[in-house]
């Protein structure tokens, strides 16, 4: 309990505190970004779409998990990734800690953290930059 209170490790979670800061780090500019547009009356639906994304690749990676350790069907990876890349990686992320799954699989892991980037190039632009980079900006 003494190290889960100073963010060592919360059941099986090591160096949670850290995890967290990247968490709130890697979620700043697309929160700030789907916020920004809701405010200004351009589009809600970003804000909506993150946590609703989020929730179902965490049920997502919950199923898979759950299908590994009874060795039954599993959920495709392609699911997986189009999930994180609609807008649910946030809950993906947590789901791969939280679950302890995806996480070892280094081809696996190129993809989502891909997939992770992709959507901070694409706030940052259009946050910094007016969408001057993007196709549909």
């Amino acid at each position: 309990m003494a190290e889960a209170l100073r963010g060592e490790r919360l059941d099986g979670v090591r160096n949670v505190r850290l995890k967290l800061l990247l968490f709130g780090v890697l979620c700043l500019l697309p929160g700030l970004g789907a916020a920004q547009m809701a405010w200004s009356d351009q589009a809600w639906w970003p804000l909506a779409l993150y946590p609703a994304m989020s929730l179902i690749s965490l049920l997502l990676y919950w199923q898979d998990k759950q299908q590994a350790r009874s060795q039954a069907w599993r959920t495709p990876e392609k699911v997986l990734h189009a999930s994180e890349l609609l807008g649910g990686w946030p809950g993906a992320l947590l789901a791969q800690q939280l679950f302890r799954h995806k996480t070892r699989k280094v081809s696996y892991q190129l993809v989502f953290w891909g997939i992770v980037g992709l959507h901070q190039v694409i706030w940052a632009d259009w946050l910094f930059l007016g969408g001057r980079y993007l196709p549909f900006g």
